[in-house]
């Protein structure tokens, strides 16, 4: 009995060692790629390209979150949503980083960002997101998150507005 112990633990240990070794993940690299695929994304909105922006979500099932609370999408409710803004004058909307910083998982599988951009319809304004990497080694956008950052000094007056605002909704709704 302990022969057989010893083979199966010496097995074992020898299966652990002959493991492939996992490369290393050029981080640096990959933060570049998702920077490089996040610029062309909002370029894409930027020139009216409906399909070439949609072609960054990794999915129908995506998710993009607008600035509006009632403004969540998965990517199949997004589409139909955004494209007259696409096909209008030729500019989605137009959406410039200011500043980025990405973040790459440890497997190299999985990116996370957040950003500061220029808005010219609703200023100064934040992007954040994850991005997953598909079958093919390229980048996705898998959910998304749009908002307008409140400088605290008039937090107490936005909350004010925001709450006439459902309240007169609430009262349509209910009429």
């Amino acid at each position: 009995m302990k022969h057989i112990f010893l083979v199966l633990l010496m097995g074992v240990m020898l299966y652990a060692c002959a493991a492939p070794e996992q490369q290393p993940i050029d981080k640096a690299s990959e933060q570049s790629k998702v920077n490089t695929l996040l610029d062309d994304w909002h370029n894409a909105a930027a020139e009216g390209d409906f399909d070439r922006y949609f072609n960054h979500f990794e999915n129908d099932s995506s998710i993009f979150m607008g600035t509006d609370a009632t403004e969540r999408w998965t990517v199949s409710e997004f589409k139909p949503w955004s494209k007259p803004y696409f096909e209008d004058d030729g500019v989605a909307w137009d959406f410039t980083p200011v500043f980025r910083k990405v973040y790459i998982s440890d497997s190299g599988e999985t990116a996370w960002f957040d950003e500061e951009l220029d808005t010219p319809n609703l200023g100064p304004s934040r992007g954040s997101g994850v991005l997953v990497k598909n079958s093919e080694g390229t980048w996705k956008i898998a959910h998304y998150n749009l908002t307008i950052p409140i400088p605290n000094a008039i937090v107490s007056d936005v909350k004010d507005q925001i709450e006439e605002v459902l309240s007169a909704e609430e009262k349509e709704n209910n009429q």
